[in-house]
């Protein structure tokens, strides 16, 4: 029989937030790939887990998978962790569970600690619909891709950063993003777990007289629908009706269905529309 993977989240911070069912497959599979084997030791240690324990990485992800996949199907039970929280959020676990899947070895998930989730949920901004973007990368052209894709978006956006580079991030935000509202989480969990909650100018303003210290969460709030669809409306404005009317004819829209859209770009009525072309073929006849 094959054996199974174990993806185990470990604690961001507070030790005690561990779960008994982590601890007891920890105990009880063949072998723990840990992302760092000298900071995992330590969690280990303080459970008395004697559980053998290798190293599976960044710099070593592919080729390790192959090992711990092979391992797997002569029937090993392995258990993943990371250095602290969810495997394979924004980690190279992703690699491991895909080889996994792609030979058809069990793989499950046991829930617990998630930096991006627990900043979230004492954010004060909505929690309905988010998007993660982890850490943001160092590439600046990639960088400033993803941050002009995120100037439009609805949902709360939820950025990791470390404590070297948060103004420059900070100030990137501010830039792409604008003014918005925003909840700066750091050192989740611990003892020196602080939130500080304002505009982006405000927070920006802090960090520029307080060295920033620990490891971040950004939750920064999206843009709202009204402001997304007044932008939309000032874009279509720009432009003649006679030209709007056109984007949809030459499409192949009808004219009264193509009255009806040009309606909704604009935030008017169908009728305003409908009078002023015909006062447009008016004038030019």
């Amino acid at each position: 029989m094959k054996g199974t993977l174990y993806l185990c989240a470990t604690p961001i911070g507070n030790l005690e937030d561990i779960t008994f069912r982590v601890l007891r497959i920890l105990k009880e599979v063949d072998l723990i790939a840990a992302e760092d084997t000298r900071n995992s030791i330590r969690l280990l240690n303080h459970f008395e887990i004697k559980t053998k324990m290798t190293s599976y990485h960044e710099y070593n992800k592919v080729d390790k998978a192959v090992f711990l996949v092979e391992k797997m199907k002569q029937g090993l039970n392995v258990a993943l962790i990371t250095d602290a929280g969810t495997p394979g959020i924004s980690d190279p676990g992703e690699e491991l569970v895909r080889q996994c899947l792609d030979a058809d070895i069990p793989v499950t998930s046991l829930p617990g600690a998630c930096a991006c989730i627990t900043a979230l949920t004492m954010s004060g901004l909505s929690t309905r619909r988010f998007v993660f973007e982890a850490f943001l990368p160092y590439d600046k052209k990639e960088r400033e891709d993803i941050l002009v894709s995120l100037q439009n978006e609805t949902r709360t956006i939820i950025i990791y950063e470390a404590p070297h580079h948060l103004k420059k991030t900070l100030k990137e935000c501010r830039n792409y993003l604008g003014n918005r509202h925003m909840t700066i989480c750091k050192e989740l969990t611990k003892i020196h777990e602080n939130k500080l909650r304002g505009t982006m100018d405000e927070i920006i303003s802090f960090y520029e007289e307080n060295e920033p210290r620990g490891e971040y969460v950004l939750v920064i709030e999206g843009k709202s629908r009204q402001e997304l669809r007044k932008e939309e409306q000032e874009d279509w404005i720009k432009i003649s009706l006679e030209e709007h009317m056109a984007v949809y004819t030459e499409k192949g829209i009808n004219r009264k269905e193509a009255m009806k859209l040009v309606a909704k770009d604009r935030g008017i009525s169908k009728r305003d529309v409908y009078n002023a072309l015909l006062s447009t073929d008016m004038r030019e006849q």
